[in-house]
């Protein structure tokens, strides 16, 4: 009886298998065949919210809620749930060839494979990037199992994936020989990719060598920080940079793809001078940059789970497209290969996004799943012509610029030698003038020989009476300084021999200094009589207060705006002419305006007026009763 009962079992079991097999379309091995694609209803899915669900009650009780994919890569769309996956094989003993079940997306977490054998027991595969690279059979980026060529019929198998990320259920079923073939052509072609973002880098950094300018130095960190994220999203940064930080890896891309963009920016206000050209846009890019930068510092420290949302950073190449776009319109060149690579960049993101969410009308397949990537090399390469254009153009200017300075040498050369010419035949005529004159001062000079004789004579009684003359002059001479100063102070003279007596402030203040203190200096404040030197010429500070009173101060000169002997000399016309000169008079004789001689001469004739009991009979006294008095009133 217990035979008969496992019998049963084995029947039910074996018909349930091929049940679910007939449920769905199989799909056959053959050796005309190299690879087939699972896709549509040959993929079918159940969702476990809670990932409660046993291998056993999936196989055995939750085998009808299995739904046929409607979409060519089914995806896990709730990150939060566990989904199961079954596909039917044909493996009937008509193919010599060995067989792999490929999982294309590298970026999964956690895969649990449940792999059938002739028998209907299964045995468990792990998988994904949760798990160190070293423990792959296959050290390839792709997740990869075996098929037992012992088993024939038809035979479901079961998967088990979970992951933090958006990730799209691309299951290839491949021969041994197709999968070493289309391996190799596919890193070849890696290999060809991240080659050419060091060649372009390397180049670009030979450039900045060159001459100098930042914009390489951004342009080579955004190709280098875009190459380690297609690295990442290849799987081919967690093969060869980091295959055991399995932590790091769940988000690596994201922190390369904020790099992309916050060097992407640096490299567009750089290169377009956008702070000069568009002053607006360099506003709102450096608003992007900031809100990038705190989305980022969000993701990597609350939440990783927001990385997946790369669709960001589709609004940093539109930015920069516009930028661009805006600032060719305002006449710059060199923007228009920048405008042109950045117009494939958004085209490649915008196509990658419809991809991402199974718009329909774009069939996976090699061109669409790598057509980021070719537009990331389109991109590269024609903004790496923007660049050389900027250098061409800046190239062409310099040599208009040396041209143009060569042009300028060469007149300058025949400007020189016109010059040249024309001063050598003056030089000529005036050799030929000084000839002739030498000749007649070599007469005159025979002629002077014998006067000098007689001059010797009459040179040695001169110097005697030099010596005489030079003690009467001495003597003159302060006779002359007191008349001139006793004329001055009473008669008419004009401002030229005025000047002689005060030629500069520094005399008038002398005199000022002489006048205001000839009885001795007292402190104003205190009535200190000690002084020391003040700041300013001629002042006196006081050595107890340190009260500083200018030589000015307190005089018919505080506050004028006119210089000082020209103030002197306006006191003096005045004075001498009893205030009846008029203000056109002293604004001839002074080089003064009208206005400024009728305020001051106002002035002075007030003064005149208040004090003309002092000014009687006063001689050259009265220019102490008019200059010195209490003018308090005034500012100091």
């Amino acid at each position: 009886m217990l035979k008969i009962k496992r019998i049963i079992i084995g029947f039910l079991l074996s018909a349930t298998v091929v049940f679910s097999a007939f449920a769905q379309t199989p799909v056959s091995i053959g050796d005309i065949q190299t690879q087939h694609i699972f896709g549509f209803k040959e993929i079918e899915y159940l969702e476990d919210p809670k990932g409660i669900y046993t291998f056993d009650e999936v196989k055995l009780k939750l085998s009808h809620k299995f739904r046929a994919s409607e979409i060519s890569t089914p995806r896990n769309d709730h990150l939060s749930s566990y989904y199961w996956y079954r596909i039917a094989i044909d493996q009937t003993p008509r193919t010599g060839k060995n067989w792999i079940l490929e999982f294309y997306d590298q970026t999964i977490d956690d895969i649990v494979v449940y792999r059938p054998d002739q028998q209907n027991n299964y045995s468990t595969i792990l998988l994904g990037d949760k798990y160190r690279f070293g423990n792959r059979v296959y050290l390839h980026k792709n997740f990869i199992i075996d098929l037992d060529n012992n088993v024939t019929g038809i035979k479901v198998y079961y998967i088990r994936l979970k992951s933090h990320q958006s990730a799209n259920v691309i299951l290839v079923l491949r021969s041994i020989n197709w999968f070493i073939h289309y391996a190799l052509d596919e890193y070849f072609f890696f290999g060809l990719f991240y080659g050419m973002v060091l060649v372009f880098s390397f180049y670009n950094f030979i450039m900045y060598l060159a001459v100098r300018q930042r914009q390489y130095l951004y342009y080579i960190l955004y190709n280098l920080s875009i190459g380690l994220y297609e690295m990442c999203t290849d799987g081919i940064a967690f093969h060869y940079l980091w295959p055991n930080w399995t932590w790091f890896n769940q988000f690596a891309f994201g922190v390369a793809l904020y790099l992309a963009s916050i060097f992407a920016i640096f490299f567009t206000l750089d290169f377009l001078h956008v702070k000069a050209k568009y002053r607006t846009m360099n506003r709102v890019i450096y608003w992007w940059l900031i809100l990038r930068s705190v989305y980022f510092a969000y993701c990597l420290f609350v939440d990783v789970e927001y990385f997946n949302y790369k669709f960001i950073d589709l609004a940093t190449a539109i930015l920069a497209f516009y930028t661009g776009v805006r600032i060719l319109q305002k006449g710059y060149r060199p923007a228009r290969f920048f405008v042109i690579g950045y117009g494939f960049l958004v085209f490649g993101i915008i196509l990658k996004i419809l991809i991402v969410f199974n718009v329909p009308g774009l069939p996976y397949g090699p061109v669409t799943h790598y057509s980021l990537s070719f537009c990331f090399v389109l991109e590269m390469i024609l903004v790496s012509f923007a660049i050389g254009e900027k250098v061409r153009i800046l190239k062409m200017q310099r040599e208009f610029v040396q041209k143009r300075t060569i042009n300028e040498m060469r007149e300058n050369a025949h400007l020189k030698d016109v010059l040249n010419r024309e001063l050598e035949s003056q030089v000529q005529e005036r050799t030929k003038e000084i000839v002739e004159k030498s000749e007649i001062i070599e007469i005159q000079n025979k002629e002077l020989l014998s006067v000098n004789s007689i001059l010797k004579d009459q040179a040695e009684e001169i110097i005697q009476i030099n010596e005489l003359l030079k003690l009467h002059n001495i003597e003159l001479q302060s006779n002359v300084d007191s008349v001139t100063r006793a004329r001055v102070m009473s008669a008419e003279v004009n401002f030229e021999e005025f000047s002689k007596i005060y030629p500069d402030d520094n005399s008038c203040f002398k005199f000022l200094s002489e006048l205001k203190w000839e009885k001795g200096y007292t402190c104003r404040k205190c009535n200190n009589s000690n002084y020391f030197q003040g700041h300013l010429p001629y002042s006196r500070r006081c050595t107890k207060c340190g009260y500083e009173e200018s030589v000015i101060a307190n005089t018919i000169f505080q506050n004028t705006r006119i210089p000082i002997n020209k103030a002197f000399y306006l006191i003096f016309l005045v004075y001498s002419s009893k205030g009846k000169i008029s203000s056109h008079k002293l604004s001839e004789i002074l080089g003064i305006r009208q206005s400024t001689c009728w305020t001051y001469a106002s002035k002075i004739k007030k003064v005149m007026d208040e004090r003309k009991n002092l000014l009687k009979n006063a001689g050259d006294k009265g220019w102490s009763k008019l200059v010195l008095g209490d003018f308090s009133g005034d500012k100091k």
